[in-house]
């Protein structure tokens, strides 16, 4: 994915709900403290970034019957960190002490709610330029939202096939010339362990996925509530192959750091 020596190999994908009426105190909580203290600080994690699910993006997810999310319309922040390739086990190791060190001193949040917080890796990417941005600086560069879609891939169908599938033939057409998604990357989810996340002073929400399920992140250079249809017809062209179905499609846009922009617009 990337010519340089930093380069991703795994990702902490966390997306939870504040509950009603605590919407900037858990803005302000996340952005200001445990951004930071629950993640950046630590070892080998070199990036993150804060998104946010506004009704109105909410309720353009599909399908409405998602296994991600349940109700599909679970889940307003998301943040998402990249772990340097081959430290995952020695930054979630410190993670795993650090998150109960945090709850240990009152630094924790009880009033939200995990809708699918998960570690992914294995990642592959496509992009739609030959001069790139690499993904190891998408959460530095201005993209104006982001989308995941969440597949399952049939019994069928070995990981290979979905794969080139993927990147063969529908990618290519999706991240053609003049398109607003400038890249993709795909992941596969990390299994709970009870050493890293499995032990967690919260609950993580939905289940990880089996060995089955991929996830998408689409970097894009357009709101993405102008070209959704975008991501039902490439969902659509999924889901006819007969090699996966998709099982979640969610549109982000990004937080305006610093600023309570968004709270009130959740609901």
């Amino acid at each position: 994915m990337n010519d340089y020596p930093v380069r991703t190999g795994s990702m902490l994908y966390t997306l939870v709900d504040p509950n009603k009426g605590h919407e900037v105190a858990y803005n302000r909580w996340y952005e200001r403290d445990h951004f930071y203290a629950g993640c950046l600080i630590g070892p080998w994690l070199f990036a993150g970034k804060r998104w946010v699910a506004t009704r109105e993006l909410k309720d353009i997810r599909f399908p409405e019957d998602s296994t991600v999310t349940s109700p599909v319309d679970k889940g307003s922040y998301l943040a998402t960190y990249w772990v340097l390739e081959g430290k995952h086990d020695e930054h979630f190791k410190w993670a795993a002490e650090q998150v109960w060190e945090l709850y240990a001193n009152d630094r924790g949040f009880p009033e939200r709610q995990h809708a699918h917080t998960v570690m992914f890796n294995t990642p592959w990417a496509h992009y739609r330029d030959e001069n790139y941005v690499p993904i190891e600086l998408a959460f530095d560069h201005p993209y104006k939202g982001l989308a995941n879609v969440f597949l399952d891939r049939a019994d069928n169908t070995s990981e290979e096939d979905l794969n080139e599938f993927l990147s063969t033939t529908l990618l290519p057409s999706l991240l053609s010339e003049g398109s607003p998604i400038a890249s993709c990357v795909n992941w596969k989810p990390i299994p709970r362990n009870d050493d890293i996340d499995g032990n967690a002073p919260m609950d993580l929400g939905s289940p990880t996925g089996n060995d089955e399920r991929h996830m998408q992140m689409f970097f894009l250079e357009e709101d993405p509530r102008t070209i959704w249809s975008l991501f039902k017809d490439y969902a659509e062209k999924i889901n006819d192959s007969g090699l996966a179905t998709v099982v979640l499609a969610a549109p982000f846009i990004p937080t305006i750091v610093g600023t309570d922009t968004y709270t009130d617009q959740l609901w």
